[in-house]
């Protein structure tokens, strides 16, 4: 029970993050730069704290953790992350994110001598069409450089998870690649000013995006994760973009399309079906 409680939260707040940025970056409250560098700066002081207050490390130890590589993973996920969302809806940002994830993950896998089988492909297949059906022209597709900055997006997150598989303490792994960002992040933060000044409303969003959505949810996934299996925790995060569409239609207003609904199914049955068959096969 305490496990499913977690996940549930965690998946939530990895939800929240595309609603509180599409809040903040739809209405021109904040520009893409400040928002990264706000949101990439409250989530190291809120992680660094909680690493802190579990006797892990000092704040000096800490910029020690993690990897500059990783660290670069996570600056590009955060930067196409903001910039999509001035272009893309939060429901089909967290689908298109979360499925190039995913699908980045099993093409690491294939490169590096996985084999799926025939089922395997065929989800990874229909995934793949129902994407192009999703992005293709037409009155309801997504804005093209939007979900292309999406993919990036997604991509790199996926590369940090493959960077930071089989840590022994990604709590505080995360907390000092969060840390190396926070150079950058201030001269993100610094130049977004030097041009824009955001609202209050705006600040908020990326604040809250960082602490609450990021840090903390980063550190309730972490605490679920060890009770979950791989594939499990591959296959749940796949209601994240559920999630937020119905809180994007209950926050923000969305309308979910047809073409939005039938893509979701499409695209995440599909990675379902070849996450599920892999994590079997792997037994």
């Amino acid at each position: 029970m305490r496990t499913i409680l977690l996940t549930a939260v965690a998946m939530a707040a990895f939800a929240a993050n595309s609603i509180l940025a599409r809040l903040a970056l739809g209405s021109g409250a904040i520009d893409a730069a400040s928002y990264t560098g706000i949101r990439l700066a409250s989530g190291a002081v809120v992680l660094g704290m909680l690493v802190m207050l579990r006797g892990k490390s000092g704040w000096r130890s800490l910029v020690g953790l993690g990897t500059w590589q990783q660290a670069a993973a996570l600056l590009g996920y955060a930067l196409a992350f903001s910039l999509a969302y001035q272009l893309l809806g939060a429901s089909v940002g967290a689908l298109i994110l979360f499925a190039s994830v995913q699908i980045g993950m099993v093409a690491r896998a294939v490169l590096v001598g996985d084999r799926p089988g025939v089922l395997e492909w065929l989800g990874l297949g229909l995934a793949g069409a129902a994407f192009v059906y999703l992005v293709s022209p037409g009155l309801a597709s997504p804005d093209p450089l939007g979900a292309l900055l999406m993919v990036m997006s997604g991509l790199c997150w996926a590369a940090y998870s493959l960077l930071g598989r089989g840590s022994s303490q990604p709590l505080a792994d995360t907390a000092g690649n969060f840390l190396r960002c926070l150079p950058v992040a201030v001269f993100l933060l610094v130049g977004g000013l030097a041009l824009n000044v955001p609202r209050l409303d705006g600040v908020f969003y990326a604040v809250a995006s960082g602490a609450i959505a990021s840090g903390l949810g980063y550190a309730i996934w972490y605490a679920a994760l060890p009770e979950l299996s791989r594939t499990r925790a591959a296959v749940v995060q796949l209601s994240v973009p559920v999630i937020a569409a119905f809180g994007a239609a209950l926050f923000i207003g969305e309308t979910v399309t047809p073409r939005l609904l039938v893509s979701s199914a499409l695209i995440l049955g599909g990675i379902a079906l070849a996450t599920l068959l892999a994590g079997r096969r792997s037994r």
